[in-house]
């Protein structure tokens, strides 16, 4: 196990070099951010020069890739053009955020899994049907409406809840808009566990253990549930990373100040510190989270051995 785990944190080496790269890349050519800088007139052209020396735009892109990231391994992820260092943005976006996916990720495991084993184990029956049409629905719905229509009823209409989250955001503010964000991820989970459940149920380790005369509980969570969450496990633990940087919608329509904020702000302004920033760390979590479901197979299914 040991060696595995270090061969993929040296494999997770030029990944993140390469992801970083095509995202520095794909920034710079965003457009001109000293334009973006000085509005609708243009920039004075010395302005202009002064302004790019200060933020290091005057160089080759490669030179500025180089400094940036010779910068991150210091944790001096640069400056906003707001004048605000990119670290202090983080440090109080990402707590909001993983406040948020912590939320997300917790509907997923609990309603998802959850209606999965059941339509599962019910599979044909009318329970079944009605779960696969409202996961249906579900998916087929854009998230900008469902969080529009939720805060309209739920804030707005009966006051139910804030219709917009306080700057603090605590976890009791967070549980509506965490739904939100998990609602089309949750239905994938529910028909994911279901088709997997419904396949496995039929397996002959199943079948053994039934005549074996073991309890269906017991065949159920310690037999069939574990390898049927093998790839229900793989589509959260990569959720966890497109939860973080997808939820620019949702924190905007509940006007949450986490990553997914700033990460608009960064995009509308040009801001090339702050959008390869808050991108560089969520390469990480991406990293790290693939590393944390390769190790969980293991858990789940005692058959797979790392060498």
């Amino acid at each position: 196990m040991g060696r595995y785990v270090i061969r993929r944190l040296l494999q997770m080496i030029p990944v993140f070099f390469g992801a970083t790269l095509l995202i520095f890349l794909m920034v710079n050519v965003m457009g001109d951010p000293i334009a973006g800088l000085c509005g609708d007139k243009a920039c004075d052209p010395a302005t202009a020069a002064q302004l790019k020396k200060e933020f290091g735009l005057d160089k080759p892109v490669w030179q500025q890739y180089l400094t940036y990231m010779g910068n991150v391994f210091t944790g001096d992820f640069g400056t906003a053009f707001n004048g605000q260092k990119v670290t202090e943005l983080m440090s109080a976006a990402f707590p909001v955020t993983i406040r948020l996916t912590i939320v997300a990720i917790l509907f997923e495991i609990v309603i998802g899994i959850s209606l999965g084993v059941v339509t599962g184990l019910r599979r044909g029956r009318p329970v079944d049907t009605v779960v696969l049409m409202l996961t249906l629905i579900v998916i087929a719905i854009p998230v900008f409406v469902t969080g529009l229509l939720l805060q309209l009823l739920l804030g707005v209409e009966w006051g139910v809840i804030r219709p917009t989250v306080s700057p603090e955001a605590p976890f009791n503010e967070l549980l509506i808009p965490g739904l939100v964000l998990a609602s089309v991820s949750l239905a994938y989970v529910t028909r994911l566990t279901r088709t997997s459940i419904a396949e496995n149920s039929r397996a002959d380790y199943v079948r053994t253990a039934v005549a074996k005369g073991l309890p269906r509980r017991r065949v159920i969570t310690k037999h069939l549930l574990r390898n049927s969450l093998i790839p229900v496990v793989t589509f959260i633990g990569t959720d966890v990373g497109a939860l973080m940087g997808g939820a620019i919608v949702t924190e905007r329509i509940f006007n949450i100040h986490g990553v997914g904020y700033q990460l608009y702000q960064g995009i509308l302004r040009q801001s090339t510190q702050t959008v390869v920033g808050f991108v560089t760390v969520l390469v990480l979590v991406f990293l790290v989270a693939n590393l944390i479901v390769d190790l969980l197979y293991a858990v789940l299914d005692p058959r797979i051995r790392y060498a």
